[in-house]
């Protein structure tokens, strides 16, 4: 590893993975490290003071590619490899959650649905507006009553002719009241779940800002409420079943992988930093063997979780990766960062919870990261899953 400090604090690189990376990769960290000093940094703490969502940066995320970019570049997207989604999603989440989510909602929940399952017809209409900022998306599946079974759902379409009437209501929905358009989940007559493209400015659409989070200050999240809403049948994606809202929640639990090492980062950095600075009994608190124990295990534990995103992003790749490596993925990471948030708070001392650093805020920002997108037990439960091959949840 350099011995160089502008290195030591860049980078946190203990087992020199940028090895592993090729050239897109690490020249898309740096863009997407520097538009996030420059344009996030600067203002994140005041918008989480005043929980509000600073959406103008929707079009500067555009501009970086962070919508869609592992997408084909032929509808206005990046068309990166999974390992550059990865890193954009890292160094987002180094400056805000809640600014990781609004892309992360947008590529991975909006964007990859109509894709995979959507009609040219949809690609050509959404997907280059989408990817450009002109239209924000957001994802409607959790319900008031059914979180983490989705399979509950009632949320539900009629056919009507040319059109399906929906009606139901949906929740925790990041993006929902500044969105265009959502891609909701429903059940059909036969009670198949479906998926299809809403427009926000159709009668009988409304999406109520949810207040009063403690997490996710900067994000805007609300309901989706659906009060017979005439949905065209050409809206409908082309996908029928659970597989279908479960395959998105995969790719954007691979990018929560990615980003909550981008967190942990970011605290271990300003604790590491911190300790070096601060004098108690005539030294440096970083020289004491209680706070070097502190840093010694979070540097390792953010590097185990660099190389299993890694990997994962290997797998992907490939099209070898499961959704049960995501979950396991998912889960480890989110949790060794908010972790690293608590301990890096400590080291911090008084100053911790004061907004001149960020550890409290991401610290917050995590417990709702540990819980959406499944939570914690949930992918735990998915993996003994997978080992044994009994299944928990029946």
């Amino acid at each position: 590893m350099s011995s160089s400090k502008t290195d030591k604090f860049q980078y946190h690189d203990y087992y020199v993975i940028d090895e592993l990376l090729d050239e897109n990769h690490l020249l898309a960290r740096q863009a997407v490290r520097d538009w996030v000093k420059q344009e996030v940094s600067p203002i994140i703490e005041e918008y989480s003071d005043k929980a509000e969502c600073p959406t103008h940066l929707f079009k500067g995320l555009a501009e970086i590619g962070a919508f869609g970019p592992s997408l084909p570049e032929k509808y206005g997207c990046g068309g990166m490899d999974e390992i550059a989604y990865g890193i954009i999603m890292q160094e987002l989440e180094r400056g805000d959650s809640g600014i990781r989510s609004m892309a992360s909602v947008q590529g991975s929940l909006v964007m990859y649905p109509i894709y995979k399952f959507g009609t040219e017809e949809h690609r050509k209409k959404y997907l280059p507006k989408l990817a450009s900022g002109e239209l924000i998306g957001c994802f409607g599946l959790t319900e008031p009553d059914f979180g983490s079974n989705p399979a509950g759902m009632i949320t539900n379409i009629k056919d009507d002719g040319d059109a399906y009437i929906l009606n139901g209501a949906k929740m925790w929905i990041t993006n929902s009241p500044v969105a265009d358009i959502a891609v909701v989940w429903g059940r059909d007559e036969v009670g198949k779940v479906r998926g299809m493209i809403v427009e926000m400015d159709w009668p009988g659409v409304s999406a109520p800002e949810i207040k009063g989070k403690w997490s996710l200050r900067a994000s805007v999240t609300g309901e989706l409420v659906f009060e017979d809403v005439r949905v065209p049948k050409t809206h409908m994606l082309e996908v029928r079943g659970l597989k279908g809202p479960l395959s998105c929640l995969s790719k954007a639990r691979y990018g929560i992988a990615w980003g909550a090492v981008g967190a942990a980062l970011d605290c271990y950095d300003s604790a590491l930093r911190y300790s070096l600075e601060r004098i108690q009994f005539d030294k440096p608190i970083g020289q004491f063997q209680l706070t070097q124990k502190k840093l010694a295990e979070m540097i390792t534990e953010i590097t185990k979780a660099q190389l299993l995103n890694w990997r994962l992003g290997t797998l992907a790749n490939n099209g070898k990766v499961t959704p049960a490596q995501i979950s396991m993925a998912k889960r480890n990471n989110v949790a060794i960062a908010l972790d690293i948030a608590r301990e890096a708070r400590q080291i911090h001392g008084g100053m911790g919870i004061t907004n001149e650093y960020p550890v409290m805020r991401h610290m917050m920002n995590l417990e709702t990261v540990l819980t959406y997108e499944g939570t914690h037990d949930i992918h735990l439960l998915i993996t003994g899953h997978d080992v044994t091959g009994l299944n928990a949840f029946k």
